[in-house]
Order: structure tokens, then sequence, then C-alpha cells
């Protein structure tokens, strides 16, 4: 059973960062495997680890759309898209990489994301500890994309408005009910210890 790891929070708040890092102490100190997962569509989770997704979930998306009719023969539609998906996948030592791209375009992909769902599923399984960089905001709380997670951190900076967000991240994710274990809040640029105001706003939010 992978241990899940999401991170979340308003956009320049460092969650890519605190992602990347997270990776990274993993990696050094369980020598367990890592998936390291990029779910903004602004992907850059790979250069803050030092390494480059050629491919995303998106671009093999698009491009199983446009090709469909250009299927290998023998090979069934299920093991092309899983194949595909395999190629996605960037491995570096101690860490995987899957980064899921730009948001889906027109038309219906509605059997493409069972089969990503699927797929995603079974690849989780196989690594200890799952990271995710997630959307800025609530987008992809709103999807249940980080359904059955272990933590999720949910990252502001020393702002009235970015606690606020991380409360209301906090809230939604209650209110759609997700399969999240633990929440927890991470300040970043914080000198001399959290302002007063700042800590109130998260006391008062159960944060």
């Amino acid at each position: 059973m992978s241990y899940v790891i999401a991170v979340s929070g308003k956009g320049g708040t460092g969650k890519t960062t605190f992602s990347s890092i997270s990776v990274d102490y993993l990696v050094r100190t369980t020598g367990k495997p890592v998936l390291a997962v990029d779910a903004d569509s602004n992907a850059n989770l790979d250069l803050a680890l030092g390494t480059r997704a050629e491919k995303t979930i998106g671009s093999v998306r698009e491009y199983l759309t446009e090709n469909v009719k250009n299927m290998p023969a023998g090979m069934s539609k299920d093991a092309w898209v899983e194949m595909l998906l395999q190629q996605a996948l960037v491995e570096e030592k101690g860490f995987d990489l899957i980064s899921m791209g730009r948001p889906e375009g027109p038309g219906c992909y509605c059997y493409l994301n069972s089969v990503f769902r699927r797929y995603l599923d079974i690849m989780t399984g196989h690594y200890d500890y799952v990271v995710m960089d997630n959307e800025a905001g609530m987008e992809h709380l709103s999807r249940r994309t980080t359904t059955g997670v272990d933590i999720m951190f949910i990252s502001s900076d020393a702002t009235v408005r970015g606690v606020q967000t991380a409360v209301r991240i906090r809230d939604l994710a209650r209110d759609l009910k997700l399969n999240i274990a633990r929440i927890a809040l991470v300040v970043t640029r914080v000198r001399n210890g959290l302002a007063d105001n700042l800590r109130g706003i998260a006391e008062d939010g159960n944060l």
C-alpha cells in the first residue's frame, strides 16, 4: 500500500518546491521507491527535480485521439494506451516521475480517462511513496484527483489571502468528502515566526 502525499495551495506559494523537497527527502531517508506526480497543468516539477518530462498524460491523450485509426495490428486498445503511458514515465535514480500535462481539450475523453485512472492506480501500487504536486487553488479537488491521500499539505505564503485560501481548500475537501486522512498547513516565507493574525486565521479554520 502506497503512502500518498498531496501538495495543494494558492499559486506562487512554493508548492512545487515543497513537492520536490519531499521527493528528495524520501529518496534519501527511506531508500524506498518514490513516484512523483506532476498534477499541475503548468507542469514544472520535472525541472525542480532536475529532470525532463518529454511526454505527459495530456500529450498521450491528444496523440491517441488523433491517431485512433493507426493502432498497431494485433494490439488491443487498452494495451496500446498503457504502452504509450509507460513511455511517458520518467525513470530516475531513486524516483520516477509522471506528468499530467495540459487539461482536457474539446471532445470526449471518457474511455481514455477511465484507462488513465486504472493505469495510475496500478502504477502507484508499485511505489512505497507517492508525492502529488497539484494545481493551484481548488480545481483539482473538485475533480477528485486527490482521493485516497494519507496527508495533504496546503501551502500558503505569509499573507491573509494565502491562509484564507488554505482554509477554503480544507473546507472544500471536507464538503466533497474526499478520502484525505490528514491535512496540514505549510506557511512559506516566514521571518521571525508567524504573525498573530495569520496564526489566528489558521487556528479559527482548524488548520
